[in-house]
């Protein structure tokens, strides 16, 4: 059983900065990273990563750079700021809330 798209959807930029919480990586490895830990259940989409990629970099959440060309294809790493950091904490603290409030809302009266 798949979770729906739509409800990790909301959820990208916190997934992107946990991977990068794991150290500097690529759009590649991240989008591989996130479908080994769903057991090939979940993937982000090449333009949502990037999209986010943008968006993470203008609020100053993450930064890149060019890597270095020697190990193969030329390609650009994402590496987690002093704000990313902060952020990723505030995410992960409205997720354990939010999850405590859906919890809440889908009980039923017989559980």
């Amino acid at each position: 059983m798949s979770i729906a798209s739509d409800l990790i959807r909301g959820h990208t930029d916190t997934i992107i900065l946990a991977r990068l919480m794991d150290g500097d990586n690529y759009g590649y490895e991240i989008n591989k990273s996130i479908q080994q830990r769903t057991d090939g259940k979940y993937e982000l989409k090449e333009a949502t990563l990037y999209t986010a990629f943008r968006r993470l970099e203008g609020a100053g959440c993450i930064s890149s750079y060019w890597g270095d060309e020697q190990t193969g294809a030329r390609r650009r790493y994402y590496k987690i700021t002093d704000v990313g950091r902060d952020t990723y904490a505030g995410l992960i603290s409205e997720w354990a809330r939010a999850k405590i409030m859906i919890d809440k809302l889908i009980e039923t009266e017989a559980e």
